[in-house]
């Protein structure tokens, strides 16, 4: 199975790990792995989420760059990071 990165930045404050997170689940889509952290002065994050290979990603991906607090949407394929959080 081919793991997918999905780079996202985010308005840092409470809730919107849980609003990321909650799109996922409702979809019925399993994320393999998160790392987040703030960036610049604390006012943004960075997430990056490792996905599995699947029919219902790129919907997924529309549906988080709508979503207030995403800034920003990246799709990432090969990337170290990726592959390190596949094996985990």
């Amino acid at each position: 199975m081919h793991n997918y990165g999905i780079d996202l930045l985010v308005r840092n404050h409470a809730g919107v790990m849980s609003q990321i997170t909650g799109l996922f689940s409702r979809r019925n889509f399993n994320l393999e792995g998160i790392i987040c952290g703030p960036v610049g002065k604390g006012d943004e994050s960075r997430m990056i989420l490792t996905v599995a290979d699947d029919s219902k990603l790129e919907q997924i991906v529309l549906q988080l760059e709508k979503l207030y607090d995403v800034i920003e949407v990246a799709r990432v394929e090969d990337s170290p990071l990726i592959e390190v959080l596949g094996q985990l």
